[in-house]
């Protein structure tokens, strides 16, 4: 399957001609809450999955959805999900979040939290230091450090990552302001 793109300066021309595309940011409610870009619905990519029969009804005469994320990893493995479920026009803002910033777009910004990049970088840093030092008292404990570099290695050969799918359930990565109503009824009253 394609893998449609659009860069941040071509987003900003869209969004500012009028012809406003269906923006969903698939990062967690904390961190869309931290800054998101003005207009967008936060449908998390784990959510987003659950939902798919549901968002293929709600977007499926609407052509202009551009998937959000921190990096465009996230905003990438939603649209493959959303394209495995018959939807061929979602496009992805590639650099994501990050790229919009760099190049002036504007972010309405919120209570500020850690990324869930930064988060997986101290869980897996916390736990191979651990690992290694528990192996000065018991051998066997370098297998923890060993197995947090394996799955380092796997998640960047797929692109997916266990351990961020497991954080963005965290309580911590739950909480931020949520409109009323589902995702899906924000996207119902945006068409």
């Amino acid at each position: 399957m394609s893998t449609p793109t659009v860069d941040a300066p071509t987003l900003a021309e869209r969004l500012g001609n009028g012809s406003d595309p269906t923006l969903i940011d698939v990062r967690t409610p904390a961190e869309f809450e931290a800054g998101h870009i003005a207009g967008a619905v936060n449908v998390p990519l784990d959510e987003l999955k659950a939902s798919l029969d549901q968002l293929r009804t709600v977007l499926d005469d609407h052509h202009d959805v551009v998937l959000v994320c921190r990096s465009g990893a996230r905003a990438g493995q939603a649209q493959e999900a959303l394209q495995a479920a018959g939807l061929t026009s979602p496009t992805v803002l590639s650099g994501g979040i990050v790229n919009w910033e760099r190049t002036g777009g504007a972010v309405n910004r919120g209570r500020q939290s850690w990324e869930l990049e930064r988060q997986v970088r101290l869980a897996a840093g916390s736990l191979v230091a651990a690992g290694v030092l528990a192996s000065t008292v018991a051998p066997k404990a370098k297998w923890l450090s060993g197995a947090v570099g394996g799955g380092l290695a796997v998640a960047a050969l797929t692109d997916t990552c266990a351990m961020g799918m497991v954080l963005a359930r965290m309580p911590w990565n739950r909480r931020g302001a949520r409109p009323t109503g589902s995702a899906l009824d924000q996207l119902t009253r945006e068409r």
